[in-house]
């Protein structure tokens, strides 16, 4: 519970210095459009953003390789699928749960609340369909 809150208490220090120094929400979806459709002047926060994310996974995983262990009975098909589902829904909610969830929530924008009470409406039904699917619910 405790790495949960420093791990929330983490996050929306970063989300305010990122919306404080940068001037942008910090969704995920959002930042990497950016480098898949790059403006001008624009590529080298979000690659950097970027490369933070994957390296402090790097560094956790060598503090903490516990964190990594898969406790899913799930196969690759279902991860693929979910990954899919994820990116079509980042497309038609125009923003992934990161951008909505956490930065959209806590400036009050309507659209955002409602994207995130879908997606989270959505994920509780897609567990209940493949729990259900597989026999385990």
């Amino acid at each position: 519970m405790v790495n949960a809150l420093i791990g929330g208490v983490l996050i929306g220090l970063s989300v305010s210095m990122m919306m404080l120094f940068n001037g942008r929400v910090t969704g995920i979806s959002g930042i990497i459009a950016g480098i898949i459709k790059p403006q001008k002047n624009d590529r080298d926060w979000r690659f950097s953003f970027i490369a933070g994310l994957l390296f402090g996974g790097f560094i956790l995983q060598i503090l903490q390789p516990e964190v990594f262990q898969q406790v899913s009975s799930a196969k690759w098909f279902d991860f693929v699928f979910a990954g899919l589902l994820v990116g079509f829904g980042t497309l038609l909610g125009n923003g992934c749960t990161s951008g909505h969830g956490v930065c959209g929530i806590s400036r009050l924008s309507m659209r955002s609340i409602v994207a995130t009470i879908t997606f989270i409406f959505f994920g509780i039904c897609s567990v209940l369909l493949f729990k259900l699917l597989r026999g385990s619910l």
